[in-house]
């Protein structure tokens, strides 16, 4: 997992939900504005927006903040991505998603995961992936 600092200085601040992401290409792809251009294929509306999300994400106290956006539509993931959720990179028309999956204070994943229950505690989100749900 690769870890994303930022500095923070003398300000106190609440904690925030911590993002980690499956690979160094997943953290590139969330946080270079070049590399997500280049992942939807040059579309910088798209990359704008999925840094919002990302931003969104790490500005959330705990991830019922992003739950309750119906605007995001947070869903449960089937098969065999059961544990994982996906956000709307922008809306529900476009088919990017941001794969993501609840981890515990161990960042280890819940086991069952029932977002109803562990939503209010969740203060760190693993991105496993940007995907285009369709291919």
């Amino acid at each position: 997992m690769v870890y994303l600092n930022y500095p923070t200085g003398n300000l106190k601040r609440r904690a925030n939900v911590q993002l980690l992401y499956n690979n160094s290409k997943v953290q590139k792809q969330c946080t270079d504005l070049k590399t997500a251009k280049k992942l939807f294929g040059g579309n910088a509306a798209l990359a704008t927006s999925l840094f919002a999300r990302i931003n969104a994400m790490q500005q959330a106290s705990v991830i019922k903040d992003i739950v309750m956006m119906p605007t995001f539509h947070f869903h449960k993931l089937n098969g065999n991505m059961d544990g994982f959720f996906a956000i709307d990179v922008k809306t529900r028309r476009d088919p990017w998603r941001i794969i993501i999956q609840p981890l515990d204070e161990n960042e280890e994943p819940y086991d069952p995961c029932n977002i109803d229950e562990i939503a209010g505690v969740v203060r760190i989100v693993e991105v496993k992936e940007v995907s285009n749900h369709y291919e």
